[in-house]
């Protein structure tokens, strides 16, 4: 009698472990979605634990730049501007960098130290004395703790400017590789960081095949896509975990050619991914493969298609050729890596619009990472307007629809941080142009003992144009109340709009004083940051020497 009870005690046990390793699936954490290393299953992204996830992230740019470090820490702590990427409902963070980021010399600047009420010790210390990956570590270290997901994303392979081919003569295919398998390596253990996305905007340069990329034409040293296979494979080599990245070219016709004269269809930069049908993407490790596009408003570059009296109707069947056919034959997953505008022509407004409706709402659409949070990228502007902490509501607004959250709460309808501006739908952020603003402060005089210098910085330039980033650092003992930079251009050279500051400018010299929120620059190294966009015809050499208040500075 007792060995038979002993048995139905021991069979009860069994069934019940049975019934509950049944059931766990069923009760699982839905909660946890984003769980761990992600991966790819047609054109689905699945967690660790087989959830669905969808990337609706931001790109957040600098560390490409010569400040070798995300842009807006001259006047916000880092972890600041992390909560409020999370508290908007983005859930990924897309992080352009450049090879030469890690050069020895390579210096993260233009980091404001100074207190503030919630830093009484002082900003973003952190980061201080860090190079430029330490200073990437630390951010994403935060960033994974408060549940953001990032992306590194090789932007360009020097700080001057982008490169049509993933690589150039000052860092060749070699650097370009072992600096992705340094990262992978260095990330591994990290699933905050989700993947590479392997080169910016391939694309065609217009009369030189040799230096074009291409998709599918077998060259090696112009095949794109043969290109992201051996990165692609080499990171995989030593990290399994990641998604690769890969974008596409701006033109693809029969052998992949490049050239439009030769009959090519042309998108934007890297949205062009029609090969990728004869000529997919083939890496050593299945699903992890991710297509992304780019795609732009007319205010970028005024395209023939937004000139289509069907315009925006004509929109989703060229989306369908050019990369979304990837997505809507579940081929693989698709993400619009870049989209962006300036919301200032009602055409913006019908587009974005016509675009997030494209991608889709809910965990099935398409991922995408918007262009940006920054608001000096000169012909998007971005989501904080020029204060670097209020929100283009507007813009905002589009994208909280499409939005998901991997904890799996629904996305903030809209939560922005600090003091919000009202706009409409087809607001612009604020600029001040040809209109000198006079500083709230008296004009601190500044010693003449080389105690401020000045760091002008091309961020972006194209032909006629010119995006630029300014730095005053205060060297001194006391602090400066109020500044005015001045300084002649060497060349035919106009700026157009400008950010953190306003202006004047007669001929080639230009003035350039504060603005209400940025007048103090602290002591003892304290910095503040302008920026502005220019035209240029002939050369755009830098200027060679600027005045802080009518005093010189290095």
């Amino acid at each position: 009698m007792r060995a038979s009870k002993w048995l139905s005690i021991v069979a009860l046990f069994v069934a019940l472990a049975v019934f509950a390793s049944f059931m766990a699936p069923l009760n699982a954490d839905v909660s946890a979605a984003g769980a761990e290393y992600w991966r790819t299953s047609g054109n689905k992204i699945l967690d660790s634990n087989n959830q669905q996830v969808r990337i609706t992230g931001i790109n957040w740019f600098g560390f490409e730049t010569g400040n070798y470090i995300v842009h807006g820490l001259w006047s916000r702590d880092y972890r600041d501007m992390l909560d409020q990427v999370k508290s908007l409902g983005y859930n990924v963070i897309r992080l352009p960098y450049s090879n030469q980021l890690f050069d020895p010399g390579s210096t993260p600047n233009s980091i404001s130290f100074a207190p503030t009420t919630k830093w009484p010790q002082g900003m973003n210390l952190p980061l201080q004395g860090l190079n430029g990956l330490q200073a990437m570590d630390k951010i994403i270290e935060y960033g994974g703790s408060i549940g953001l997901r990032f992306i590194l994303d090789r932007h360009r392979p020097d700080s001057g400017g982008q490169s049509a081919l993933w690589y150039t003569t000052a860092y060749p295919e070699s650097r370009w590789i072992s600096d992705w398998k340094m990262l992978a390596q260095h990330y591994a253990d990290n699933p905050a960081v989700v993947g590479a996305d392997l080169h910016n905007e391939p694309h065609h340069v217009q009369g030189n095949p040799a230096a074009s990329a291409c998709w599918g034409c077998g060259d090696t040293s112009t095949d794109w896509r043969l290109a992201a296979e051996r990165a692609g494979n080499a990171i995989l080599s030593v990290n399994p975990n990641w998604l690769i990245f890969v974008e596409g070219v701006d033109c693809y016709g029969p052998g992949g050619v490049t050239q439009p004269t030769e009959g090519a269809s042309c998108t934007w930069w890297g949205g062009q991914l029609a090969g990728a049908r004869d000529y997919p993407v083939r890496l050593d490790v299945d699903n992890r493969l991710v297509y992304s596009s780019h795609e732009y408003d007319n205010g970028v570059f005024e395209q023939t298609w937004f000139s289509d009296p069907n315009f925006p109707n004509n929109m989703p069947a060229l989306w369908d050729q050019w990369w979304g056919y990837l997505h809507k034959e579940n081929i693989a997953p698709v993400m619009v890596g870049e989209f962006g505008t300036l919301l200032n022509d009602p055409q913006d407004g019908q587009w974005l619009s016509a675009l997030t409706s494209y991608m889709g709402t809910g965990v099935n659409g398409m991922s995408w990472t918007f262009w940006s949070l920054n608001p000096n990228s000169g012909d998007t502007g971005g989501i904080l307007n020029n204060d670097w902490t209020t929100v283009n509501t507007a813009k905002h607004a589009y994208l909280t629809p499409y939005q998901f959250a991997l904890d799996g709460g629904s996305p903030p309808t809209s939560t922005p941080v600090g003091p919000t501006a009202t706009r409409t739908s087809t607001a612009i952020p604020p600029t001040v142009t040809n209109t000198p603003v006079s500083p709230t402060a008296t004009l601190t005089p500044i010693p003449s003992n080389g105690v401020c210098s000045i760091d002008y910085t091309k961020v972006n330039e194209w032909e006629s144009g010119a995006t630029i980033d300014v730095t005053i650092t205060n060297h001194d003992v006391s602090p400066i109340n109020g500044w005015t930079v001045t300084w002649n251009f060497p060349g035919n050279q106009q700026i157009t709009n400008i950010w953190n500051g306003s202006y004047s400018q007669t001929g080639a010299s230009v003035s350039a004083p504060n603005v209400s929120y940025n007048a103090n620059i602290p002591a003892n190294g304290g910095t503040t940051n302008f920026g502005f966009n220019l035209s240029y015809s002939g050369s755009n050499a830098i200027p060679t020497s600027f005045q802080l208040n009518g005093t010189t500075c290095q």
